[in-house]
């Protein structure tokens, strides 16, 4: 749906929902598409699909986020290649060694997509990584 107000284009978004990925922990979208050109995830944590924690290794931690983000991407007919920026949420900056070898293995047939990398004091259930990703979407 496209919506003119006072001369603006305003594009529609859809909510985007999928059994691929763990559900939403609150009042949140999985990930909204921007009709026609991004989709924009929320924040990533490492749940399973049942809600719960994967396991305490930090390795293990970022592998699941990044299975989470591929669901949605599943869902969108999308792949890897697709994403163009990850901002990532850490509690200890001391693993990004750790985080940039597991995205060399995990990206390794695709580009890297841009990235942001922040130290945060504390993320929901207290998971050591949190990630969110924008990815095209047409």
């Amino acid at each position: 749906m496209l919506v003119f107000i006072y001369g603006i284009l305003i594009v529609g978004k859809i909510v985007i929902s999928t059994n691929n990925s763990p559900k939403a922990i609150g009042p949140y979208s999985q990930a909204i598409n921007v009709k026609g050109s991004l989709t924009y995830t929320s924040g990533q944590i490492p749940i399973n699909l049942k809600g719960e924690m994967i396991s305490d290794i930090f390795e293990e931690q970022v592998v699941q986020v990044l299975k989470n983000i591929e669901g949605i991407l599943i869902e969108r007919n999308r792949k890897l290649n697709d994403i163009v920026k990850l901002t990532v949420f850490m509690i200890d900056l001391s693993n990004f060694e750790k985080l940039n070898k597991i995205f060399e293995i995990y990206f390794q047939d695709t580009c890297f997509p841009a990235r942001s990398v922040v130290e945060v004091s504390k993320l929901p259930k207290d998971s050591q990584v949190e990630i969110e990703a924008i990815f095209y979407d047409e």
